[in-house]
């Protein structure tokens, strides 16, 4: 029997008009919307609709954008596919968030809010460093990490065979990038984001984060939900809380995670949320993995028919 896990997207996936074709075409979704804007107390949705495009990106914006139409992609998911069933979830980063909600270890509202809240905090400490991130393409770990080493810079995600992403001050990060080039990466590109996430300089949010998830229930996932931390399940709501707080400056072991829920007999991947480089990171773990994702309207669409057969 395949198993079916659900992955919810991360930052950077973040678009202008994201979730705006799903609104207008199910009412359902439109409500999730509505009831979004009143949980934070200010209009999110215009920003994933209209943009513009900086006011999206900001940390406290993107954060919370790209859980909650991942939140409505798995809502009308469920919708269409009465009897879907899914065996795990995992998400990246942010997403890990998405992925504990939609194993109902929190509520919608509660995770939306600790979501925008971790974002704020993100930003704050974005604003009182100067960090820096970059993708080394084509070079292994090892050699990545020697890399990061002699410059003094960490390993923030390993996303899929030749994808890694260092992470910390910002021109700690060019050197990097010259002695991963050195060392045979096909490229090293600086990323256009606020700060050095998954890294030492993240520290500062995380007491705050700690603060707020204290005061949300949480409970046991009804799946497992993989940690970004550790690549294996979840445990109880105690160590849910640790390793939610432990993310914020651990790398994101994601390769580790797929290859986890490979090795338990997972065969079949729904992203949810927008964009697709998820489905784009399973490609290169393991091609033979089925990949559907929910994004917009279409994507919907083709995932629903393909699911019914």
């Amino acid at each position: 029997m395949s198993k079916t896990a659900l992955l919810f997207a991360g930052q950077g996936a973040q678009v202008a008009g994201m979730g705006k074709d799903l609104a207008e075409k199910f009412p359902s979704a439109k409500n999730w919307f509505d009831r979004a804007n009143a949980a934070l107390g200010y209009d999110l949705v215009n920003i994933c609709f209209e943009g513009p495009e900086a006011d999206l990106t900001k940390t406290e914006n993107a954060q919370p954008g790209i859980f909650l139409v991942s939140w409505v992609a798995f809502q009308l998911l469920k919708e269409q596919v009465p009897n879907l069933k899914f065996d795990a979830t995992a998400g990246l980063s942010l997403g890990e968030f998405t992925a504990l909600t939609a194993a109902g270890a929190m509520s919608f509202e509660d995770g939306l809010r600790v979501v925008r809240a971790r974002g704020q905090f993100m930003q704050e400490a974005c604003d009182a460093t100067r960090g820096g991130m970059a993708a080394i393409i084509g070079l292994d770990e090892v050699l990545t990490r020697e890399a990061c080493a002699e410059a003094g810079v960490v390993l923030a995600n390993l996303n899929c065979p030749g994808q890694l992403v260092i992470s910390g001050e910002a021109e700690k990060i060019a050197k990097a990038c010259e002695l991963a080039k050195a060392k045979g990466a096909k490229r090293a590109l600086p990323l256009t984001v606020a700060g050095a996430y998954h890294s030492p300089l993240m520290a500062s949010a995380q007491p705050k984060l700690e603060s707020e998830l204290a005061k949300i229930k949480i409970s046991s996932p009804v799946v497992p939900v993989i940690s970004n931390v550790t690549a294996q399940a979840h445990g109880d709501a105690t160590e849910i809380s640790v390793r939610l707080v432990e993310q914020v400056t651990s790398s994101v072991l994601w390769e580790n995670s797929m290859r986890y829920l490979l090795a338990q007999g997972f065969t079949r991947f729904i992203e949810l949320g927008p964009g697709t480089a998820l489905s784009g990171f399973m490609k290169r773990i393991d091609k033979s993995a089925t990949m559907l994702n929910v994004a917009d309207a279409a994507s919907l669409e083709a995932t629903v028919k393909i699911l019914a057969t």
